[in-house]
């Protein structure tokens, strides 16, 4: 992290923006908060579709959120072509939505998969790094989600605290 006067802007990418990313951004601004550095972070989260723009989060991620005490305040959005050149850091949750932003993206954008800052997943293929999709499965699924994320995040934050 430097200490410059611009935050570091990350954004989260799902398929619609009511699962995945909004719970990697408040685990990701809870990180930030527990550490004191907010005002070095700015974190949203959008989708790469428009079917859920305007709504909340779905219930069954914010109530595995809140369970862990994160703030699941959320309206979901699509990507927009702006958000290339704003955001320094693009954080995709799976292959789909990996192909879906690259086939978007401008020349120089820097985009990564959530799960490659996993440190216990350093030697997994990039295929197998996604996160599964909660969405049609039961309550388990938010949890095993929440699971990987906070795992993603932690070592995203170590990794962006080291400055690597």
């Amino acid at each position: 992290m430097s200490d410059s006067e611009q935050p570091y802007r990350i954004l989260f990418v799902c398929m619609g923006n009511i699962c995945r990313s909004p719970m990697a951004k408040w685990i990701m601004q809870d990180l930030c908060e527990q550490h004191g550095v907010t005002d070095r972070f700015q974190i949203d989260s959008c989708g790469t579709g428009a079917w859920h723009a305007g709504e909340a989060a779905d219930p069954r991620s914010a109530q595995c959120g809140e369970k862990y005490g994160l703030d699941v305040t959320h309206t979901a959005r699509q990507i927009r072509r702006a958000d290339f050149e704003y955001f320094d850091l693009l954080l995709v949750m799976d292959q789909t939505n990996l192909r879906d932003v690259k086939a978007m993206m401008p020349h120089g954008s820097n985009i990564r998969l959530l799960r490659s800052f996993d440190p216990q997943l350093a030697n997994v293929p990039a295929d197998r790094l996604d996160v599964p999709d909660p969405y049609y499965g039961g309550e388990q699924g938010f949890e095993m989600m929440y699971q990987m994320l906070t795992q993603a995040c932690a070592g995203l934050f170590d990794s962006l605290r080291k400055g690597t």
